[in-house]
């Protein structure tokens, strides 16, 4: 299968049975020059798939049966890419042969209006499917982590005992630490005298931190759309915290009221067109109540349309009243994105790094954020 078809001429033994039929299958997809061919406009074969919606389900078929998911998903998403295939997701019967994942979200996001009625309904039964997924994985240890930060970020100096917070009450009272003598033949011990307590506050009755979500939504972000959606969602349902997701391109739009059904809020954005930062910040910004409470997230590739100047001046204002500016360059699992890199280095001079973050970093960010320390930045990115 690695030499292709043409490799029993110069190899002898032929493909067959089930080998074959993978071998198909991949030569379908990439044995050929792989030019985009739009669908449904005459391109013909490219790439030895056509573009009729009964041959690209046989092949949606073949992929599923030979491959695992996690295979089906680069296949289906360099169909997309190579072929053009996006105007067969406009039919029903397409969306429920596919794999559903994030990039496919993001490609049935991008196709907005062009999507007719009789797969509107379809459309959002798989996006779902795909939500559903990401919530049963992200949102327990999100709600342990945040809930753990909110508690600890309410801490008192009077706490009673059993709102006593022992590990940072003992490393607090390490230079009371005083050696006791024996009695009766017994060894010395030691012990620490807690001169200062320290303790949880209680849970509030409303909320006591402030999010802001702030969400790139041009057409190289679709990842980082879905996932901060789910996440937004997510801090929604915690009582402590009062959550506003805010999308953009050279409009901004907030979503926050959608916010108790992240498929809801993602049928609210527009994937692609351009990108102005500046009007979008300047909106959260008037948003901003209680700065020394608030928590500022920037999720954009920071390839701005707008006035950099001013952008950048609105940042260092919110740094500056009390507001925890954090800057993400991707919220993916799709590794190291493409970014603006001068604008990332002006955000690290303001005290704002800009890192890519994958979604099971995220709660620990956020937490971090929370209680104000410093963020737990990936290894393999440098501060900006």
């Amino acid at each position: 299968m690695v030499l292709g078809p043409e490799g029993a001429d110069s190899t002898g033994p032929a493909l067959t049975g089930k080998d074959a039929a993978m071998d198909g299958a991949l030569s379908a997809l990439y044995g050929g020059a792989g030019e985009k061919k739009p669908a449904g406009r005459g391109g013909g074969r490219s790439a030895g798939l056509g573009a009729s919606a009964p041959s690209v389900a046989r092949w949606l078929g073949d992929i599923r049966t030979y491959f695992p998911s996690t295979v089906v998903q680069i296949m289906q998403r360099d169909a997309i890419d190579r072929l053009g295939l996006e105007a067969l997701l406009l039919e029903p019967e397409m969306l429920e042969a596919v794999e559903a994942d994030v990039h496919l979200v993001g490609t049935l996001l991008s196709l907005g209006k062009a999507m007719p009625e009789t797969t509107r309904e379809t459309a959002r039964a798989v996006v779902r499917t795909v939500v559903e997924d990401l919530e049963k994985r992200l949102e327990s240890r999100t709600r342990t982590a945040l809930t753990g930060a909110l508690d600890r970020s309410a801490r008192i100096g009077r706490p009673r005992h059993r709102d006593i917070d022992w590990d940072r009450t003992i490393r607090a009272n390490l230079k009371n630490y005083l050696t006791v003598p024996g009695r009766d033949g017994r060894a010395a011990t030691g012990t620490v005298v807690p001169e200062r307590l320290i303790g949880y506050g209680r849970a509030a009755r409303c909320a006591t931190k402030e999010i802001i979500l702030c969400v790139d939504q041009s057409g190289s972000m679709a990842a980082s759309v879905v996932h901060a959606s789910v996440f937004g969602a997510v801090l929604a349902s915690l009582r402590s915290l009062a959550t506003r997701l805010v999308v953009f391109d050279t409009a901004v739009v907030d979503l926050t009221d959608r916010l108790d059904d992240p498929v809801d809020v993602l049928f609210g954005t527009q994937l692609g067109g351009g990108t102005d930062i500046n009007r979008a910040l300047a909106y959260c910004q008037s948003r901003i109540t209680r700065p020394a409470d608030t928590v500022v997230v920037l999720i954009s590739d920071l390839y701005e349309g707008g006035i950099r100047d001013e952008m950048l001046k609105r940042v260092a204002a919110m740094k500056a009243s009390g507001v925890q500016f954090v800057a993400l360059l991707a919220l993916s699992d799709e590794g190291a994105p493409s970014y603006d890199r001068e604008h990332a280095a002006a955000l690290g001079a303001l005290g704002a790094p800009a890192f890519a973050c994958t979604p099971d970093l995220f709660p620990d960010v956020m937490a971090a954020a929370i209680e104000k320390r410093p963020l737990p930045i990936p290894d393999r990115e440098s501060h900006r």
